[in-house]
C-alpha cells in the first residue's frame, strides 16, 4: 500500500499557483490512473485504487499547507504504514522552474508543508519528488511569490513538470525510488 500526497492549498483561489503544484501532480496521476478523487478523509481530497497491483491512496491535504502534517499523519496512522509507503510531492524555490529532484529523506529546506509533515511523522526518512518554482524577484515577498499564479509562459514549463513528477511516481511504483531518482533527477521537461 502506497500513500502518495501531493502538498497545495485549497479552494478555487490557489488552483494555478506556484505553491499547488503538487496539487497538479497527483492530479495528473488521478487521470492516468483513472481513479478519481471522490471523498474526503483524513482532511484530505482522497482516491484511492489499484495500480500495478498495490493499493494506492493519492492525497491533496485540506488543511492548507502549514498544516499539512495534520493530514499526512492521519493518514499514516490510519493506515499503519510506514515513511518508505510515503511519497510527497510540492514545490521548492532552490531548484530552477521545471527541474525534479527526488530524495529519500532530507530536512524540510525551509517549506512549511514539509516541516509540518516532518514534525507530525516524526521523521524526515520518506520519499519526496520536489519541483523546482525559481526564487522570486528580488524585493518581493516568498509568501507573495508562492501563492502567485505562473506567468503565461513558466506555467507551460510547470505543468509540464507535475507531469514528468507523475511519471517519476509511476516509474517508483513499477520499479523502485532509485530508479525514479536515476531517470528523473534534474530532468528538464521538453514542451
Amino acid at each position: 500500500m502506497k500513500v502518495i500526497v501531493g502538498l497545495g492549498n485549497p479552494g478555487k483561489k490557489y488552483e494555478l499557483t506556484r505553491h499547488n503544484i503538487g496539487f497538479w501532480a497527483v492530479d495528473q496521476l488521478s487521470e492516468k490512473w483513472n481513479i478519481l478523487f471522490q471523498k474526503e478523509k483524513w482532511h484530505s481530497a482522497v482516491a484511492e485504487g489499484i495500480v500495478n497491483g498495490e493499493k494506492v491512496f493519492l492525497l491533496k491535504p485540506l488543511t492548507y499547507m502549514n498544516l499539512s502534517g495534520e493530514a499526512v499523519g492521519a493518514a499514516m496512522r490510519f493506515l499503519k504504514l510506514a515513511p518508505e509507503d510515503l511519497l510527497v510531492i510540492f514545490d521548492d524555490m532552490d531548484i530552477p522552474l521545471g527541474q525534479l529532484r527526488l530524495r529519500q529523506k532530507g530536512s524540510s529546506g525551509g517549506h512549511n508543508g514539509m516541516k509540518s509533515i516532518i514534525s507530525h511523522l516524526g521523521t524526515d526518512q520518506f520519499n519526496r519528488i520536489k519541483i523546482g518554482i525559481d526564487r522570486p524577484p528580488a524585493g518581493m515577498k516568498v509568501v507573495d511569490y508562492v501563492l502567485e499564479p505562473f506567468s503565461e509562459i513558466d506555467h507551460l514549463v510547470a505543468a509540464d513538470a507535475a507531469i514528468a513528477a507523475a511519471n517519476a511516481t509511476n516509474e517508483w511504483l513499477k520499479n523502485d525510488f532509485l530508479i525514479a531518482m536515476n531517470k528523473y533527477n534534474g530532468a528538464v521537461p521538453r514542451l
